[in-house]
């Protein structure tokens, strides 16, 4: 009996894909709801799953084909099949290598990392992570649910991964090849190409500007410091600084409707909500996913949903329902160092908050020069809609709620 796999529904407006990996050859034994193939999404990757056991048919499609919703890629057939490649045996350390070993090994990833791509507990962005980096998974320890492989388990793997040996010291120095100057071209994933298509297309449609300020963190660090332990032990999660830059800018987007609001043709569209965009860097690219309603939940709701997002960015495992929406955006450029920056919007909506690093200045405060944590903060917005006046009074109203917190519990 034979079974067709297809396409599935890949989200909202979504009608198009891209085959990105096989992870089952022909031939190959499958089990139900096992992984087959990676499909690549203008956000997100998907897996797309064995409707039932059998063996691994014909390939109809090829990586790299683009694949519309319901498409024929491929079949399953009755019956055992065969197991996975199993990983090839490393030749024994103390057989001498040719003097032809000293060119460059060909470029095919090995049978250890064939055999891991075909895994069924590894997302696509692991596969992809063990791939590059030539890692056998045998050799990962999982940190993840479950034991679970995590994109950092293999860069940890890789980071710590004996470096190959040297030549033997009998292959004359003439007989080794030269340093190549090598060039790599490598197609854009789907969802990079999309980055790219729409953070152009907000320069080209939208009038950008940016505002600045710097905010004292004193109060928040003192707070978290204060409030860490009793605020873990009772909602089991960190409290960080999104959820008190989530919360200002909830205040700043009710003062000022327009940063929170979108262009619709001729039209305004004002949100009574707000649904904020929390940039994260995925193995693909950035990716905003959304947390909905931060105006209605506390401050352990939205470290929850962070920390969740943060997971399936790692993992690959973000879906099409986690990125739809939002009406707002926060970056947080400092957890990479970024000590100012002016950060583009997300379209449709016509504002982003951009976070940095938070550094000791020296500032004066009642006549005094001291010393604070200090951070700046940048606010880019759509002109067209935002005027300045705005602009600064939103990112003012965020500096003076993260300055003195108490403001965040009396809505002022």
């Amino acid at each position: 009996m034979t079974t067709e796999v297809k396409v599935p529904v890949l989200g909202e407006s979504v009608a198009e894909a891209t085959i990105g990996q096989w992870l089952k050859q022909p031939g190959e034994a499958v089990a139900a709801d096992e992984p087959i193939a990676s499909l690549e999404t203008d956000k997100v990757a998907i897996d797309v799953m064995a409707p039932h056991a059998g063996v691994m048919g014909q390939q109809i499609a090829k990586e790299g084909d683009t694949v519309t919703v319901g498409a024929l890629i491929a079949t399953i057939e009755a019956g055992s099949g065969a197991p996975a490649a199993a990983p090839a045996a490393a030749p024994a350390a103390a057989t001498p290598a040719p003097a032809a070993a000293v060119a460059p090994a060909p470029s095919s990833a090995p049978a250890a990392e064939e055999a891991s791509a075909g895994s069924s507990v590894l997302s696509p962005a692991v596969r992809r992570a063990i791939l590059e980096h030539g890692i056998d998974p045998a050799s990962i320890k999982g940190t993840g649910k479950d034991g679970r492989i995590t994109k950092d388990d293999v860069l940890e793997a890789a980071k710590n991964k004996p470096a190959a040996s040297a030549p033997a010291a009998s292959v004359p120095a003439a007989a080794a090849a030269p340093a190549a100057r090598g060039e790599e071209r490598v197609k854009m994933t789907r969802l990079r190409q999309t980055i790219a298509k729409r953070l152009k297309s907000a320069q080209d449609n939208a009038a950008l500007l940016t505002t600045f300020n710097d905010v004292d963190m004193s109060a928040v660090i003192e707070a978290r410091e204060k409030y860490k332990d009793v605020f873990q032990k009772k909602h089991g999660i960190k409290l960080g600084f999104m959820s008190f830059f989530a919360k200002a800018s909830v205040l700043a987007l009710k003062d000022i409707p327009a940063v929170n609001a979108q262009i619709d043709g001729d039209q305004i569209v004002y949100h009574d909500y707000v649904d904020i965009s929390i940039a994260v860097s995925a193995p693909n690219g950035l990716v905003v996913p959304v947390v909905k309603d931060c105006d209605k939940l506390g401050f352990a709701g939205i470290e929850k949903a962070i920390a969740e997002f943060g997971k399936k960015a790692k993992e690959g495992t973000l879906t099409m329902a986690d990125m739809a929406g939002g009406t707002f955006t926060i970056s947080n450029g400092g957890v990479f160092g970024g000590l100012m920056s002016t950060p583009i919007i997300n379209p449709p909506q016509s504002a982003v908050l951009g976070l940095h690093r938070i550094e000791d200045r020296a500032v004066v405060r009642n006549g005094e020069i001291v010393i604070r944590p200090m951070m700046y903060i940048a606010l880019s917005y759509d002109h067209r809609l935002i005027d300045g006046r705005e602009a600064v009074t939103a990112l003012k109203t965020i500096k003076e709620a993260i300055e003195d917190p108490t403001r965040l519990l009396i809505d002022l």
